[in-house]
């Protein structure tokens, strides 16, 4: 039985060919690269590390950028009244963290968070509700007039909020006696209802496609072995279709939530500022401005107060956000 002599050479030494590229690349002159081209050299090299370079690169850009606003809302916040004119960049100039209770002292700010929150949820639950029936018609239903009907509410949304406000303001300002006995006044100006009415309307589209997408993807055997257990459409929609849609309906939810919560412009329009006439939160951080002073140091502190409840959703829903926002957007 004869032996390969190549297998011998290998096995006695090194194989020639490595040897060859080794010396080439030993022999090969060195180039006086700068700073900048030794760098690029390196990292085509080494593409972990440039991925890795540019993953911290954007992380922290991306945090400096997002997280510095509230930075500076919390050193001016701290900064008592008379020294804001020198105030330093990354530290207060004094120490005063009394502004937090001066923030409900001054105002009753409360009440201006209760307005935002109170309106942001019954608008949510709202948008949620209609959104899900119409999700469930437009993603698992096939009629004559779908597409077009989809892409009429979807047009919809492409509207400014501002193009709605002149007839919406007429006819929330108009007295209907049908209303009397709910409101005193006749009109809905003043009330929650011109507010939340309009904004569940405005985000109501995006809600629709968001859970269309989710309801589009859950097999119809699942929905069949309700509907053949004797439920309703309407019952194998809350009680199989939703439960497994929960992310998707966890991100319909809080996007529509903090869009309400931070809501300026319909709410200031359609109250006349006071707390007690449902003011939204933005219109009382604004009361702080006075005709003669600004209180900077209330503003910013009232600032970080009313981000709280949206920080504390955020926090608890991430999960729930971040599988919404991924599993949806590619449907299988």
């Amino acid at each position: 039985m004869s032996a390969d002599p190549t297998a011998d050479e290998s096995a006695d030494g090194d194989d020639p060919t490595v040897e060859m590229a080794e010396q080439a690349k030993a022999d090969e002159p060195e180039l006086d690269r700068g700073l900048v081209e030794a760098w690029a050299a390196k990292m085509i090299s080494n593409p972990d590390r440039a991925y890795r370079a540019t993953f911290y690169v954007a992380t922290i850009f991306f945090l400096v950028t997002t997280l510095f606003p509230f930075y500076w809302l919390l050193v001016v916040a701290l900064t008592p009244r008379n020294n804001l004119s020198e105030v330093g960049v990354f530290l207060p100039a004094g120490f005063n963290p009394a502004a937090f209770i001066e923030v409900f002292q001054t105002l009753p700010f409360h009440r201006y968070v209760f307005n935002s929150f109170l309106i942001a949820t019954i608008a949510t639950v709202a948008v949620l509700l209609v959104g899900s029936l119409a999700g469930y018609v437009f993603g698992r239903l096939r009629f004559r007039g779908r597409n077009a009907m989809l892409l009429l509410v979807l047009v919809t949304s492409f509207f400014p909020p501002a193009a709605f406000f002149i007839p919406l303001n007429r006819l929330f300002n108009t007295n209907v006696d049908v209303l009397r006995p709910l409101i005193s006044a006749g009109s809905l100006y003043n009330t929650p209802y011109a507010i939340f009415i309009p904004l569940s309307a405005i985000f109501l589209p995006l809600s629709i496609f968001i859970l269309m997408t989710f309801y589009s993807q859950i097999p119809d055997g699942l929905e069949d072995a309700a509907r053949v257990e004797g439920t309703t459409r309407l019952g194998a929609l809350f009680r199989v279709i939703v439960p497994l849609s929960a992310p998707g309906v966890a991100t319909a939810g809080v996007l529509t939530f903090i869009s309400v919560y931070n809501e300026y412009f319909f709410s200031s329009l359609m109250t006349d500022g006071r707390p007690g006439s449902w003011a939204p939160m933005l219109e009382g951080i604004l009361r702080f401005q006075g005709e003669f002073e600004v209180l900077y140091n209330l503003m910013a502190a009232a600032s970080i107060v009313a981000v709280l409840p949206v920080a504390i959703l955020v926090v608890v829903a991430q999960e729930k956000i971040v599988s919404g926002l991924t599993t949806g957007a590619v449907k299988e």
